[in-house]
């Protein structure tokens, strides 16, 4: 493995870190380690890799080369000293609440987080024995005013979803510490490269990365990244809860963030053409997105990301969430689908009347003619195929 620091570029770091040649046929790319379990050459060698005396691989749930090559690259990446993959972003959500919260803890959790944390947060956490209070993430006297002597995780999202709010993740780093709590980031609309929370105060990073990680929409995957310290019990969780990632899907990670730098700026460039050409129609009642000057967050973010704001925006039409779902059906060229970071451009209608997009990494002209025919199209009296479906469109 190449010897690579900060002082590196990031598309350097991201092509060159954590891989590897394959010493026996020369091949240059990283090999898929597609295995269950691993040979060992002793007895000796086995009784020193199960201590932990000597690295090596007893069992793919444990570890595997493929994987470990990726979760070194992220922890490069993030500026950490470690990092753990997991089957999915809820495996790494799952896993750092169970392992820093237990019954009588309590967490402080922003009340705009993705679908399925808030349903941890509201339904498996209690279960658990596990209280939790949701606040306005960006309302720090709020948040200072939610922490308890037994508070031991404060989480949020850098951009929320689908509101795009900003978290001061300094300010919130500082409040974690004076509380003796853990302030863990979901980072994944931003990625790394764009905005890295461990810089920022911030304990643990997460990303699921299927999005932005992998950017084409054809590997499942979540990774946290920190100190060994902080990751090590997350690892076992991931570990016990059975969610580690496929050889395979670490493979598909480790070939598409050797292109997250080429693919964000595209993102961020496209993203804020669509923002502005939204803000002009007048079927759209507002635009979220962090780089227009409109929005609340706007300078925070300016000094957090500096000056690149993302691929990631949402908007609301003055017909509300049936004239969005109007909108969505009416595409041709861009995907009404869920998900996001891809390179294809991603619409799903959503809550709070918000439609939010992905914008990929086509043509930006050829985005934005696909938005004004469907504006167009959802301007015109609706039929009868245009019946609300905003219950099948929540997520």
């Amino acid at each position: 493995m190449a010897d690579l620091s900060d002082r590196q570029g990031f598309s350097t770091r991201a092509i060159h870190a954590g891989e590897h040649h394959d010493s026996a046929t020369g091949a240059h790319n990283t090999p898929i380690y597609q295995t269950a379990t691993y040979v060992f050459d002793s007895l000796d060698q086995k009784a020193e890799i199960m201590a932990g005396e000597r690295e090596g691989y007893v069992y793919t749930r444990g570890g595997n080369p493929t994987t470990a090559a990726f979760e070194h690259k992220m922890a490069i990446l993030e500026g950490a000293e470690a990092a753990v993959a997991a089957a999915s972003g809820m495996g790494v959500i799952a896993g750092a609440f169970n392992a820093f919260a237990r019954a009588g803890d309590h967490i402080v959790a922003s009340d705009d987080v993705y679908h399925w944390a808030e349903i941890f947060l509201s339904e498996e956490a209690p279960a658990f024995g596990v209280e939790v209070t949701r606040v306005d993430i960006t309302d720090l006297d709020a948040v200072r005013a939610a922490m308890r002597p037994n508070t031991r995780i404060l989480y949020t999202e850098f951009l929320a979803n689908p509101t795009i709010r900003i978290a001061d993740v300094p300010a919130l780093g500082q409040i974690a510490r004076d509380g003796g709590a853990l302030l863990i980031v979901d980072n994944t609309f931003t990625s790394p490269y764009l905005f890295r929370p461990l810089e920022h105060g911030a304990h643990l990073s997460l990303h699921s990365a299927t999005k932005y990680i992998s950017g084409h929409g054809d590997a499942l995957a979540g990774v946290i990244a920190g100190t060994k310290e902080l990751v090590e019990p997350i690892n076992r969780q991931v570990q016990v809860l059975g969610s580690p990632i496929s050889p395979f899907n670490s493979w598909l990670l480790l070939r598409g963030v050797k292109t997250l730098e080429l693919r964000m700026e595209r993102h961020c460039q496209n993203a804020m053409e669509v923002a502005r050409f939204l803000e002009r129609q007048p079927e759209v009642e507002l635009v979220n997105y962090a780089g227009l000057e409109s929005h609340p967050g706007h300078e925070l973010a300016k000094r957090l990301t500096g000056g690149r704001y993302g691929g990631m925006l949402s908007f609301r039409m003055r017909g509300g969430i049936e004239q969005g779902n109007r909108f969505a059906d009416k595409l041709q060229l861009c995907a009404h689908a869920v998900s996001l970071g891809d390179v294809f451009t991603l619409v799903w209608p959503h809550r709070d009347d918000l439609v939010r997009v992905s914008v990929g990494c086509e043509n930006v002209d050829d985005i934005i003619a696909d938005f004004e025919q469907a504006l167009e199209a959802t301007a015109s009296p609706a039929g009868d195929d245009a019946s609300p479906r905003a219950r099948l469109m929540r997520k």
